[in-house]
């Protein structure tokens, strides 16, 4: 059985509130599949803004990131050796909490090695979501996750949500949330097994057959 490793990444500032919570589910059902895991509070580490070196040049953005002086290069390292990364946030606004925000703007450094080597470093590795507040914008937040992180190169595997907004309550009274993220645990790491030796999937030396087909077309216009 191939080895994975799951990153659990908090975007939290409450170390063991409800986010958290579903969080660790997950990384449990990970651990009885067989996963080494690890859990990250993003609120511990200094994360500097994204400063849009791409749209400067589209060469200038790379890995290992030019803005130094923080700690990005820890956490980019924690990344690149796990299979699955679990993304889990509050609930801001209909959105990802501003730290978890800064994170991903920061792994366009990994997107963008497509232009420096053909591959984005996110390629195949997996990825799932966990939102949490006690307003409404689950959806609205996890969708931006999802359509952000495949943009990347990672994949999303069924079932790779879950979620919970009440203005009171424990999630850990509330069966379908703590169900919900318990599958993302295994399915992250299922997933990650079956894509071990899937080889690369964004070929950028499908130039010819964009041609090819763009003659074709115009040849029946």
């Amino acid at each position: 059985m191939a080895s994975v490793k799951v990153l659990g990444i908090l975007g939290s500032p409450r170390k063991n509130g409800e986010t958290y919570k579903l969080l660790r589910v997950a990384l449990h059902a990970a651990e009885k599949m067989g996963a080494e895991t690890r859990l990250v509070r993003l609120y511990d580490y200094n994360i500097k803004p994204c400063i849009g070196c791409v749209s400067e040049d589209v060469k200038k953005c790379k890995y290992p990131c030019d803005i130094l002086g923080d700690d990005f290069p820890q956490l980019a390292k924690m990344v690149l050796e796990s299979d699955a990364l679990i993304f889990a946030t509050p609930i801001y606004w209909y959105m990802a909490s501003g730290v978890m925000k800064n994170f991903i703007d920061r792994l366009t450094c990994f997107e963008n090695m497509i232009h420096h080597t053909g591959r984005s470093l996110l390629e195949g590795k997996v990825a799932a979501f966990i939102a949490v507040g006690n307003d409404t914008g689950a959806i609205m937040a996890i969708s931006w996750l999802m359509v952000t992180l495949n943009s990347m190169g990672a994949h999303i595997p069924p079932w790779a949500l879950a979620y919970y907004h009440r203005p009171e309550g424990d999630v850990l009274s509330e069966e379908n949330a703590l169900l919900d993220a318990a599958n993302i645990g295994k399915i992250v790491v299922q997933a990650a097994r079956l894509l071990k030796n899937a080889g690369e999937w964004y070929d950028a030396g499908l130039k010819k057959l964009v041609e090819e087909a763009v003659s074709e077309l115009r040849g029946r216009a």
